[in-house]
């Protein structure tokens, strides 16, 4: 399934994407795409329904995030091998874990607002993984269980607020907007191997990111089983799982984003963004 929030931000309602690309509403049978919803018994039921009888929803609303009540909002540092060459580290024995404030997220088509002081704002397409039921100290063989889905994030960043400024990754990353995600869940039977997906991402209609989740260092069931051993993982929780090589910083000479500037990100089967990036005035 490919479920969806759509509405007016603060008032989405959940929503199914039928395979005429129809939304559907889904509010007689969850209340959102959060919680509850998530877990693997509620899945079963939701994927049982015949979409035809469901409410079509007319014209073009907005898409919102793909997912509410996220909790914790994950992210994962130089977790692609090529991407690591291209920023001159190394790559890392264990997982870089920082974290993404849940207030950055909106939907996969909003603004993006460069904030104030910024000169460095740069791109980041990722591999979003959703947490479908309570994840504690699980072991890789039986990881995927707890997923619920995946979904395309957009990680932008800050450059200098993340790496010039003292402190941690997690201001960099944080900016109200920076955290795009949808516009779809996709449900994991959609998927049949999280380790083998393109992805890309364009600037301005120019290519910058093309590649694939299989040049991912740590796979998404060793991530949702390592996070576990330090944390409870959520439903709703989001892991986003690293970028491969083409962001801004990598350039030579660098490349950031200025007011105006669209970008356009996609992953195979998980649908597409496009957001405009304005100053935060």
């Amino acid at each position: 399934m490919k479920l969806l929030r759509y509405g007016e931000a603060g008032s989405e309602r959940p929503g199914l994407l039928d395979a005429d690309g129809t939304i559907r509403d889904l509010s007689t049978h969850v209340t959102d795409i959060a919680g509850k919803a998530l877990d693997p018994a509620s899945l079963e039921t939701l994927s049982k329904l015949d979409p035809q009888s469901l409410p079509a929803v007319s014209g073009k609303p907005r898409i919102g995030a793909c997912v509410a009540g996220t909790g914790k909002f994950i992210c994962i540092g130089l977790n692609y091998s090529d991407h690591a060459a291209e920023t001159g580290a190394i790559v890392p024995p264990e997982p870089i874990i920082f974290m993404k404030a849940s207030s950055a997220i909106v939907g996969p088509d909003d603004d993006v607002l460069i904030p104030r002081g910024s000169v460095k704002t740069d791109w980041e397409v990722e591999l979003g993984v959703v947490i479908g039921k309570t994840a504690k100290y699980v072991t890789e063989a039986e990881a995927l269980d707890y997923v619920a889905g995946y979904c395309v994030a957009h990680d932008v960043s800050e450059r200098a607020f993340q790496a010039e400024r003292q402190g941690q990754w997690t201001k960099g990353k944080s900016c109200d907007t920076f955290g795009p995600i949808g516009p779809w869940l996709v449900t994991k039977d959609e998927v049949q191997d999280p380790q083998n997906i393109p992805m890309w991402l364009k600037v301005n209609g120019k290519t910058m990111q093309n590649g694939s989740t299989k040049t991912m260092v740590y796979g998404v069931a060793y991530l949702v089983s390592y996070l576990s051993q330090f944390m409870s993982l959520h439903p709703g929780d989001i892991i986003s799982t690293g970028t491969p090589p083409g962001v801004g910083l990598g350039m030579k000479p660098p490349v950031f984003l200025k007011p105006g500037d669209v970008v356009e990100l996609g992953i195979e089967g998980l649908g597409m963004q496009r957001q405009t990036f304005k100053a935060d005035v």
